[in-house]
């Protein structure tokens, strides 16, 4: 296809294909299923942070009226799952020890909820309790209460690497800064709770019905779990309320224990969490403490950069070492670093499990870098857009670790953000209490981390000229529903609507490594291109022998299909696919996959190139802070990105404004709080508090480079996650700016802030 043809369809506005019948309700969310003969699941959680079970006894829960099945962890073939084979570390149920508080460790199925809560309390568990491990920093030391035997330092994983010459390259700086950075553990404060519905026929096929991100990941990680092979699960995505990396990127106790239920019971069980439980145990961001150290030469030109950084984990491991490998990978995407020493740690602790949530560990890496660069350009008298733009990241540069950048507008993006958000005009002329502050980060395009980086997209051109189109890639909401479909609309000539995007089906639906990294519009996009260009080559095939035309010569546009120069000379695009079924007999398949350009990435020691493009971000944003109260206002906000090509500039921005309102609420106030036993406090929505609709800035101006990457679907690259990385720091250098106190420790909450300027003021 000649991409320099005039685009119907890539570009354009077009609205999410599901958000009617979300808005109205007609949606069918996993727990909006009833199945005929559906039964009800409930979890028995642990009350202790870390304890060794020595019984438990079911036989009056049993026996209560209206109890159909009870299972433990004994049921199950005790086999550890999870992503990497080096740290799994999880079981489907508890079996001996529980290491947090809410740990499953039994499960029921009962006719309804309320029996099913009631039989949990028949359900005798006798404790152990041991000595717990709360703090990362105290968990490390020896004699420490150690979560897992073979653990040594509570160590879940580490990624520590050395590129360059650190010694030389603070010996060549004219000036080096240190500091200390904190971040909090947040939620992905969802409004869908986890769901899922499971089935065990007598054939022995097992299905689970449910939101999962990943849909695939799931279904290794079940038949891992149960000890089957693949073949013998079935995975059906539900429509997905939001994302999240704990319940819809990996396998849960609760899938485990929705499908084995099934199996005691013969009937379907659905399990259905409490948003309580979600605040609970559900996955949280993970928490920081980051020394960082940055030397400088007297240009403000980096010579070395110094990293020190420890995550607290929680009890088990999920994705955390590609978690920790991250945080390094993402102090060095944005601008040049010559020398450089990462050393990064997660740990364990006697708490939930910490994950992957939206920018995965970027806007805490950014948090802590931008911070420390501005401290720098002060001390140097240097403007803080200049001392950016002489150290970003160019076009073809390569890192020391074989970190490889080919298209890159960074240097355009600060330059826009620049101009549009009038930072010469204002910086340090604005009134007192009022600041205006700019982050920066460069994010990741997909990855090629995990072992399932590959993309496949199958579709069927139907006799009414509707399209069917099949792929592995999960909507969380971020609109691959509506751009996939966008891509088939080009590529073949047709309207959107036309395209329908089912549901995965393991059964039915193409492999495919899920949503996660920024890299369904990337990866599967790519895939559905060339299984769009692939049915479109069978059509033009058999149009060319009707036109009488070459097939090089044939443009797919406006539903028909004619010869390039020649308009009149054509057919109508339904009435060919008729053609090509009825008379020639064909079945019209397109087969389409993609993986990317991208090295093998050794986590642990930081090498290799792990996406194959990087999308980049400057974000200014202006305050107006509240001496009496420290509450903050934001006023203005400017996002400038060079995100590729946006297929769908209505859903880009979309993206845009949610990344940043999300981060917002990071920044200012939102934290997960746990006392010194392990229990969380902000057990719900009345304690947890989220950014919500009324926090959007009323000004909020985003302005895309829209310069096109050669090797992305009709050159896009990513920005649903990376919008969002450099918020933290924006509106941290503005509150600086606006105050004159550099806060390190978040959330910068009225309270901090109220006394920091009063203590200033003394």
């Amino acid at each position: 296809m000649n991409e320099q043809e005039t685009l119907d369809v890539i570009g354009k506005p077009y609205p999410k294909k599901d958000a009617r019948i979300k808005v109205s309700g007609e949606c069918r969310f996993g727990g909006d299923i009833n199945v005929p003969g559906m039964l009800h699941g409930k979890l028995l959680r642990s009350p202790y942070p870390h304890a060794k079970i020595l019984s438990i006894d079911t036989s009056r829960a049993e026996k209560l009226k209206g109890v159909r099945a009870v299972v433990t962890g004994k049921d199950f073939p005790g086999i550890v799952y999870g992503n990497f084979a080096h740290t799994r570390d999880y079981l489907p149920l508890a079996i001996d020890r529980v290491r947090y508080i809410g740990e499953e460790v039994a499960a029921v199925a009962a006719v309804d909820e309320d029996t099913a809560w009631e039989a949990l309390d028949l359900i005798d568990v006798a404790y152990e309790p041991l000595p717990a491990a709360y703090d990362p920093e105290e968990a490390m030391k020896e004699g420490a209460p150690l979560l897992y035997d073979d653990k040594p330092g509570n160590i879940s994983c580490q990624s520590v690497w050395e590129f360059g010459d650190i010694q030389e390259g603070f010996k060549n700086a004219h000036l080096v800064k240190e500091d200390t950075y904190r971040t909090q553990a947040i939620k992905h404060g969802m409004l869908e709770t986890h769901t899922c519905i499971g089935y065990w026929e007598a054939t022995g096929k097992i299905t689970l019905e449910s939101a999962k991100q990943s849909p695939y990941v799931v279904w290794r990680q079940l038949a891992m779990g149960l000890g089957v092979k693949p073949h013998q699960i079935r995975m059906k995505q539900t429509f997905v309320g939001a994302g999240n990396s704990g319940g819809k990127q990996e396998a849960m106790p609760m899938d485990f224990a929705a499908v084995m239920l099934a199996k005691k019971s013969g009937r379907p069980v659905r399990i259905v969490h409490t948003m309580e439980e979600v605040l609970t145990i559900g996955h949280m961001r993970h928490p920081f403490k980051i020394d960082l150290k940055v030397g400088v030469d007297k240009q403000g030109i980096i010579q070395a950069v110094d990293c020190y950084a420890i995550a607290d984990g929680g009890a088990h491991t999920s994705m955390g070492q590609l978690s920790i490998y991250l945080l390094g990978a993402f102090l060095m995407a944005t601008y040049k670093v010559p020398n450089v020493r990462y050393q990064g740690y997660r740990v364990y602790t006697n708490k939930g499990c910490a994950g992957a949530l939206r920018g995965h560990c970027a806007p805490q890496a950014r948090f802590a870098f931008e911070g420390l660069l501005d401290d720098i350009a002060d001390e140097l008298g240097m403007d803080h857009f200049e001392i950016r733009k002489r150290n970003a990241i160019t076009p073809g540069y390569e890192g020391p670790n074989g970190f490889k950048v080919t298209t890159c507008g960074f240097r355009e993006v600060l330059d826009k953000a620049k101009e549009v958000s009038g930072w010469e005009e204002k910086k340090g002329k604005l009134p007192k209490y009022r600041g205006i502050g700019v982050g920066a980060a460069g994010f990741a395009t997909g990855a090629n981390i995990m072992g399932m980086s590959a993309c496949s997209a199958l579709l069927k051109v139907q006799e009414d000229g509707t399209v069917a189109l099949q792929s592995g890639a999960t909507d969380v909401g971020q609109g691959c529903d509506t751009v996939l479909p966008m891509i088939v609309a080009e590529v073949l000539g047709i309207e959107p609507d036309a395209v329908s995007f089912a549901l995965v089906d393991s059964d039915h639906t193409p492999i495919d490594g899920g949503t996660w990294g920024s890299r369904v519009t990337f990866y599967a996009g790519n895939a559905v291109k060339a299984a769009a260009l692939d049915a479109r080559a069978q059509l033009a095939q058999v149009a060319a022998e009707i036109l009488k035309a070459e097939e090089k010569d044939l443009i797919f546009k406006k539903k028909r299909v004619f010869v390039r120069g020649n308009p009149e000379q054509g057919i109508e695009f339904d009435r060919l696919v008729r053609h090509c079924q009825n008379r020639k007999g064909m079945i019209l398949l397109g087969r389409g996959y993609y993986n990317a350009p991208a090295d093998t990435v050794n986590h642990i020691a930081g090498t290799g190139n792990f996406t194959p493009t990087y999308s980049f971000y400057a974000q200014v944003c202006e305050v107006k802070v509240d001496p009496e109260t420290g509450q903050v206002e934001i006023v203005d906000m400017w996002t400038t990105h060079d995100g590729g090509r946006e297929l769908n500039p209505m859903l880009v921005r979309g993206q845009l404004i949610g990344s940043a309102v999300m981060h917002q609420g990071q920044a200012l106030f939102e934290n997960l709080i746990r006392d010194g036993k392990g229990r969380t406090l902000t057990s719900s929505f009345l304690d947890y508090k989220m950014a919500t609709s009324m926090d959007i800035p009323l000004n909020h101006e985003f302005y895309s480079m829209n310069m096109p990457d050669p090797e992305g679907p009709f050159g896009a690259k990513e920005a649903g996650e990376g919008s969002g990385t450099p918020t933290l720091a924006a509106i941290a250098n503005a509150i600086r700016d606006a105050v004159g106190v550099r806060f390190t420790d978040l959330p910068m909450t009225p309270e901090k802030i109220y006394m920091a300027i009063h203590k200033k003021i003394r």
